[in-house]
């Protein structure tokens, strides 16, 4: 399996190595830093997750004559593949380097052997994600407070290269070192990756039991503070108590393509009409997180015109789901009549379930982009978005892409009149458009002009040579399939027992793409 585990900071500090197997060389947490530092892909691109640490040159001259022979034999081409696998083993052991960033660090494994890369891509988040569990925040500063508990960690994960197992409910009872906390107000400033996990604060819901979702508890209407998901599993709140409660996310992550319009112009003076939606989906999860003592029976009801099948009709508002997987300890007794979810949670984070959705759904967001010639030299774009939900939600984190043609040499903009969080920027070593917004408000519409001049005269279609745009986003508090959890019912250990209930709602882009 694995060969050695090792987590690097963002400056290439070795933070956590450990060596399983010996067949890799000691220098590899250097050859990997290094290579994925200076990796030179098309467009500045990053380093993939998975590749090989040798890079073998081709001469010009030879590859021509490959090139020729492949003609009349494959067999050519064989023989230089295998002699050029060879050169590889003897230059750099032809180590095998998978690896996931987190919250700015890099989590990587090396193998000598041919493993599966989306087997080692699991088992590293689930990794990143046991550390978590047991320190309550993963960053550098956790990782070096705590190497003895992160060993300690890593030796039951993983025995001589094999994965034992990743539960945080069964290491609970083989690790025995406690954590030591991180103060939440000294962690460094969080990438948008690590932002989205706690910026966003927790309501309140179902905090009587069997009464209809309510905004408000015994306590009063409250909001989660943002070190709600930085506390350990394991470890206690101030004065030895364990602070009862537990966390439901409903995460969203939507991919939709817009088709390009014939009349592109008119529709972007006219937005009563938008381009056709070729495909649209929405990968979704619900997350859960537990800190409850006694592991207490859970009872999590859902829409009750909930629907899983794909060739169901949408008429009557019903939610219908393509497909769901559920986590081993769920139990569908009764979900199949009043789609209640019942089971007795685990420590630490997992997914109680996981749905795909490919019926028409409404997309949150409307993209629009024309370019149009404005001279010998000279070309003009213009981006429009419009945000099509409550004004009640407010998106963040808007980053709008449109790639242009290669010859474009200056690009200036021009922001709508007002405009406030908003920048616009050329990348040119990249040709691409950037548009940031720092949030948008649910019914409005945003405006981005661009004057491209080009270094030599387009003869062809700007539209085949410019596009597609790509959006990201991030809109706490909405989810487009309209799954709801419509209570959260926990058993009484004792007549006092009465337990925090957070919920929230977020989705996000994973491939918005509009074509010109």
């Amino acid at each position: 399996m694995i060969s050695q585990f090792f987590v690097l900071s963002q400056r290439g500090d070795n933070i956590v190595f450990r060596d399983y197997r010996g067949e890799v060389q000691k220098g590899s947490a250097e050859i990997f830093f290094r290579k994925v530092k200076f990796w030179k892909g098309d467009e500045g691109e990053e380093a993939p997750p998975v590749f090989v640490g040798c890079q073998f040159k081709v001469e010009n001259n030879d590859l021509e004559l490959y090139l020729l022979e492949l003609v009349y034999t494959i067999e050519i081409l064989k023989t230089y593949a295998l002699e050029q696998r060879d050169k590889c083993d003897k230059n750099v052991d032809g180590v095998n380097y998978i690896h996931v960033k987190v919250a700015g660090l890099f989590i990587v494994a090396t193998a000598r052997v041919n493993v599966s890369p989306s087997l080692v891509l699991e088992l590293l988040q689930r990794i990143a994600r046991v550390i978590k569990d047991y320190l309550g925040v993963l960053n550098e500063d956790s990782l070096r407070k705590n190497f003895v508990l992160v060993y300690e960690l890593l030796d039951e994960v993983i025995d001589f290269g094999y994965p034992q197992t990743t539960s945080t409910e069964v290491l609970k009872s083989y690790v025995f070192n406690e954590p030591i906390m991180v103060d939440a107000a000294r962690m460094p400033p969080l990438g948008p990756a690590a932002m989205f996990m706690v910026s966003f604060a927790y309501l309140v819901i179902c905090t009587i039991i069997g009464q209809s979702i309510s905004f408000r508890s015994s306590q009063g209407t409250k909001r989660m503070p943002g070190t709600a998901v930085t506390k350990s599993v394991v470890a206690n709140g101030p004065g030895g108590k364990k602070r009862e409660e537990i966390f439901v996310d409903i995460i969203e992550k939507i991919s939709v393509t817009f088709s390009s319009s014939l009349a592109t112009a008119f529709l972007i003076l006219c937005f009563s009409k938008q381009g056709y939606i070729l495909t649209s989906e929405i990968d979704g999860t619900i997350q859960m997180k537990s800190y409850l003592s006694g592991n207490p029976e859970i009872r999590l009801a859902l829409n009750e015109d909930l629907s899983i099948d794909y060739r169901s009709s949408t008429e009557g508002g019903a939610v219908i789901l393509d497909d769901c997987n559920f986590h081993e300890s769920v139990h569908l007794d009764s979900f199949d009549m009043d789609r209640t979810l019942t089971l007795i949670p685990p420590d630490g984070e997992f997914s109680v379930m996981n749905y795909r959705m490919t019926q028409e759904f409404k997309p949150p967001f409307r993209v629009n982009a024309l370019i149009e010639k404005a001279g010998p030299l000279k070309a003009e774009v213009i981006l429009k978005i419009r945000a099509d939900f409550s004004l009640s939600v407010t998106a963040n984190t808007i980053a709008v892409q449109m790639p242009v043609p290669t010859y474009t040499a200056r690009v200036s903009f021009e922001l709508e009149p007002g405009a406030v969080g908003q920048t616009a920027d050329f990348k040119e070593g990249m040709k691409r458009l950037e548009w940031c917004l720092k949030k948008i408000v649910g019914g409005s519409e945003h405006t981005l002009r661009a004057k491209l001049t080009f270094s030599q005269e387009s003869h062809g279609n700007l539209t085949r040579e410019a596009g597609p745009v790509n959006m990201n986003f991030t809109i706490p508090m909405y989810n487009a399939s309209r799954l709801l959890v419509r209570y959260l019912h926990i058993a009484k250990i004792s007549k006092s027992y009465n337990p925090y209930r957070w919920v929230r709602y977020v989705t996000q882009a994973n491939s918005y793409v509009a074509r010109i």
